[in-house]
């Protein structure tokens, strides 16, 4: 199958779409399929595009098998709403622009959570007349109001228009949770074209590691329990209630938190960091994807914060799986919903309620304390981690891919014996599954 894949974000950017991207995209490579990433200059989150790379018209390399199609776009860093939002448009208009040159493919997949890479998916599908798939990472504009980046207003009102539009059009939507899926249904959306592909890890590098030693003397952490913060330093994460925490426990030495990592609300890490003098937290650059491993080893358990909003309830950050795959327990603190489900019951963690500095440090406390705690946190995690493999969510996401491209049965259609290419519908506003396709996802959905 040809795979024409639109993202803002790939390797070597490495925020969760971007990682998602790439652990699905060379798997279908190695399983024979042809996938073309359309995508811009590497830049997140600073917004300076990364050393060896040019913002150019149009850049053609491979990674991986994966043939990757860069495009000129306007960039700017992850913060303020005008500049973003000209960021995204920029690339949906040169995503389009690129995709019309491109070799007719059996199916268009553009990514979320903004909507404007989207929209190009579904213009380039509307003028090739293709099979469009959305991948629903997030729920916006939701999610850039939960954060207060925007409020209520006419601009979020057509912006919502559009979301509605594009779930509509798309021939399926494929969700990374059950709460996306049924919030979807409760707005009108039709369910039986929404599936379900959980973000997962990389089990290929995921392991129960030592503790990787040259790490710890660089970063003062020898015979300390580390609380660690892995990823993107985003507004949705609540990251001055961590530090509130991290100053109720400035008398335990024993205790250490680490924050690795860059996005919109790293500076104001810094500057807690800095003007309150937390001796006690340790703050890492953002690392490449191969030094991941490393900074999962020496960490005692992973923390894994949200603001306390209804909409972070339908969320699983990606995080999660990552810290499943090292043995790495879990500290969730985010409103109860999928997450908080997901974490009990695998056993891979401990829950408290979102921004609750108090309860978060007594927490920790708690493991730090309780080997016992940690070490049935961990082999539960481990235990849970196969079944939310990139292995199997690759797998799940091509056969879905299949049905939307060449019908209920997921076949290629036959070429006929001039050679000529298939004929395939000129209309895909939906795609009809019947019972004996229904039964194959049921467990999906």
């Amino acid at each position: 199958m040809r795979i024409l894949f639109l993202s803002d974000n790939f390797p070597p950017e490495s925020n969760a779409p971007a990682t998602r991207l790439h652990e699905h995209a060379k798997r279908w490579v190695a399983e024979g399929h042809q996938v073309t990433v359309i995508t811009c200059a590497p830049n997140f989150p600073e917004g300076k595009v990364f050393s060896g790379y040019r913002n150019a018209w149009r850049q053609v390399h491979t990674v991986d098998g994966i043939r990757v199609v860069r495009v000129k776009t306007y960039i700017s860093a992850n913060e303020g709403f005008v500049k973003r939002t000209l960021d995204y448009i920029s690339f949906a208009v040169s995503s389009v622009i690129a995709g019309l040159f491109e070799r007719r493919p059996d199916v268009v997949v553009a990514t979320t959570p903004q909507f404007f890479c989207a929209l190009g998916g579904w213009v380039l599908t509307a003028i090739r007349r293709l099979p469009f798939v959305l991948e629903l990472r997030d729920l916006w504009p939701a999610s850039i109001i939960a954060v207060g980046a925007m409020r209520a207003g006419l601009a979020v009102r057509m912006l919502e228009r559009l979301e509605l539009f594009l779930y509509r059009r798309a021939t399926v939507i494929i969700s990374v949770t059950k709460s996306f899926r049924d919030d979807l249904i409760r707005r009108g959306i039709d369910g039986q074209k929404i599936r379900i592909v959980r973000n997962g890890a990389d089990l290929s590098w995921c392991r129960l590691r030592t503790r990787d030693a040259d790490m710890e003397r660089r970063f003062g952490l020898q015979g300390k329990f580390v609380a660690g913060y892995l990823g993107t330093h985003g507004m949705a994460h609540a990251l001055p209630r961590v530090l509130e925490a991290a100053a109720r426990l400035r008398s335990r030495d024993d205790i250490v938190f680490v924050f690795a990592g860059s996005g919109a609300a790293r500076a104001d890490v810094e500057r807690i960091v800095r003007e309150q003098g937390l001796s006690n937290v340790r703050l890492i650059p953002r690392q490449p994807k191969e030094q991941m491993g490393n900074l999962w080893s020496i960490c005692d358990v992973s923390l894994m914060p949200l603001r306390d909003d209804p909409l972070f309830a339908t969320v699983i950050p990606s995080k999660l799986f990552e810290a499943m795959g090292n043995g790495v327990p879990t500290l969730a603190s985010l409103p109860e919903g999928e997450a908080t489900q997901l974490v009990r019951s695998t056993g891979c963690g401990v829950v408290v309620p979102p921004e609750k500095p108090e309860e978060l440090a007594a927490a920790i406390e708690l493991l730090a304390d309780n080997e016992e705690l940690r070490m049935r946190c961990r082999d539960a995690a481990l235990l849970a981690a196969p079944e939310y493999s990139r292995d199997r969510m690759a797998r799940d996401m091509i056969q879905i891919m299949q049905v939307a491209a060449w019908g209920a049965d997921g076949a290629q259609p036959a070429v006929p014996e001039t050679g000529s290419e298939p004929q395939r519908p000129q209309s895909h506003s939906g795609v009809s599954l019947g019972p004996a396709t229904s039964e194959r996802w049921r467990e999906s959905a």
